[in-house]
């Protein structure tokens, strides 16, 4: 089944319906409050799109633009500029040893993550940055609220094909203040010191997905995999501050290898001795950091969290100010 993030409906009504975000959370509270919070808020507003003749769903064969590609779709055919690829990981599986890598492509609508495991892991190798890749016969998944492409023995990958030119619109975050912050933004940029940090954060994966594994009994199982030896991720919590205000700020395993600039050994090790991680939340305090994100609603907690897609420590202070003076 097909599902369109809340914020992407809402990025469709505002560009063809010239809408602003508080006159879509208006319609979309009033079609809750109208269906006695029957539908979820990706219901109403995916109504609210309909009632104002917007197509969210008009292509989902042959060759699809970033921004036209969600999540659970099979068969998917793409082409991209290479923005950067990752190196290559080895894991273990019941039968043996597998491997994983990752790009990140972008073209005039959009970026996205690809996601090469197995054999299709060494086409990774023959990749760098300006590159163009097309890929066909891929499947899309959510991962931790962010959508990617992944691949398999059926996946074709094209490095270079000829006839096909992309030009990559420049992603430049929406730089905010914290207090500004709202629901909806999902490509902002904030400049802020670092008051809190919290301990690591290590979970269980599917060597072969990457997607959480759940204990039973005495094996790891995987609900795509079945029983595995699991791998493991890793989330950094901290509170930033840019004297507006302070939010909780999420940084997932790549993420956190960027703000800490560690490598995954390194910060390994802090699963089986925490009390060795007390240092480095200390050198952590008070440094300045600029991170561009999505902005996520904890439920749990009525709070807005600012979940990191790359961080820069240390900006150059000079760039900052005369940023601010422009």
């Amino acid at each position: 089944m097909f599902r369109i993030p809340y914020s992407q409906i809402v990025e469709k009504i505002k560009e063809e319906a010239k809408l602003s975000d508080a006159e879509i959370e208006i319609r979309v509270k009033q079609k809750l409050d109208q269906l006695s919070g029957l539908i979820s808020k990706e219901g109403a507003a995916t109504i609210i799109a309909n009632e104002l003749g917007i197509k969210l769903y008009e292509k989902f064969s042959g060759k699809l633009q970033i921004r036209n590609i969600v999540s659970g779709m099979r068969s998917v055919e793409v082409v991209g500029k290479v923005i950067q690829a990752y190196e290559q990981r080895e894991f273990q599986t019941k039968t043996g040893t597998s491997k994983v890598a990752s790009v990140i492509i972008g073209d005039e609508t959009g970026t996205i993550r690809v996601v090469c495991w197995g054999a299709q892991a060494d086409n990774v190798l023959n990749i760098s940055p300006g590159m163009t890749l097309k890929v066909k016969d891929g499947y899309t998944r959510d991962n931790s609220g962010r959508l990617e492409i992944h691949t398999n023995d059926r996946s074709l990958l094209e490095i270079n094909p000829p006839g096909e030119v992309v030009e990559v619109k420049p992603q430049q975050a929406l730089r905010k203040k914290i207090e500004a912050l709202t629901e909806n933004d999902s490509s902002v940029e904030v400049l802020g010191a670092i008051v809190q940090v919290f301990d690591p954060r290590f979970y269980e994966v599917c060597p072969e997905c990457n997607k959480r594994i759940r204990q039973r009994g005495d094996v790891f199982v995987c609900e795509a995999h079945g029983e595995r030896k699991p791998s493991y991720g890793y989330v950094l919590n901290l509170f930033l501050d840019d004297g507006s205000q302070n939010i909780r700020t999420i940084f997932f395993t790549n993420q956190a290898e960027q703000l800490l600039n560690m490598k995954r050994d390194d910060i390994m090790q802090y699963r089986t001795s925490p009390q060795n991680f007390e240092q480095v939340k200390k050198d952590l305090l008070g440094t300045l950091i600029k991170v561009s994100g999505r902005v996520a609603k904890n439920q749990m907690f009525d709070r807005l969290e600012l979940v990191s897609q790359s961080v820069v420590p240390n900006p150059n202070p000079e760039e900052e100010l005369q940023r601010l003076q422009k």
